[in-house]
């Protein structure tokens, strides 16, 4: 799995954890997450991961103090836009002189909420579940798939990465028990929505959802939709147009 994949990933689990994180979650729609006292766009949170990446690359390098300008430098986004970004959760830098580069890390870990360690369920042991079960690299981020579920009775109580499949019938309790709140859903369309009520009526306030339908949910639960397809697509125009030039 490439690090560009990963990084989107990581951004659309990040975005379900700042909404369950915050607990006090208003109105979410399809491009606008609202708080009782902020409203900021879901594009914010994709760039603040996007910050935090290349902050954490710069204190490798022994960056101590930074400007907004320098910043951007590093990123496709302008000075102005990234200090409205962080201005979202307050005031980190100062006038004149910059952010201190391990105090915005530490600050952008604790909005983004992986400061903390997060458990998540996944469903679906496919090809594309047990993808990411193998993939290593969430840690990173301190996210940790800890239950598995799945319907097909080849496989339930079987042995995937160290994880033992439970039945998708056991996902309530399973759930509960653990206090996970945040699931990945990478099963056939036609069992989604099922999946999603199961997972809702457990207590999962974040999905990232693989299966290539809209899903239905309450206004307080947020859900990621990855749709490999629609994005070769949008890649196919692009390039096509690029020819065109």
């Amino acid at each position: 799995m490439g690090k560009f994949r990963i990084f989107h990933l990581t951004t659309y689990i990040l975005s379900a954890i700042l909404c369950e994180k915050m607990n006090k979650v208003r109105k979410i729609s399809q491009r606008t997450i609202c708080t009782k006292k902020k409203c900021f766009s879901k594009e914010t949170i994709k760039r603040l991961s996007l910050y935090l990446r290349n902050l954490r690359s710069l204190w490798r390098g022994g960056v101590e103090v930074i400007s907004s300008d320098k910043i951007a430098a590093f990123l496709d986004v302008s000075a102005e836009q990234f200090r409205k970004d962080v201005s979202y959760f307050g005031e980190f830098g100062k006038r004149g002189v910059g952010y201190k580069v391990t105090k915005l890390i530490n600050e952008l870990e604790s909005i983004l909420g992986i400061d903390k360690k997060w458990k998540i369920a996944l469903v679906g042991a496919g090809r594309l579940g047990s993808a990411l079960l193998g993939f290593d690299g969430f840690s990173r981020f301190n996210f940790k798939i800890t239950q598995v579920f799945d319907n097909d009775s080849n496989k339930i109580g079987k042995d995937i990465f160290g994880l033992k499949i439970n039945s998708t019938r056991n996902i309530k309790k399973i759930i509960k028990k653990n206090k996970i709140k945040i699931a990945i859903i990478t099963t056939p369309p036609e069992a989604a929505q099922d999946i999603v009520n199961k997972l809702i009526d457990s207590g999962v306030k974040g999905i990232l959802n693989f299966a290539p339908l809209v899903l239905k949910s309450p206004r307080n639960i947020f859900i990621s939709n990855v749709d490999m397809a629609c994005e070769l697509e949008s890649l196919l125009f692009f390039v096509k147009q690029k020819k065109k030039s």
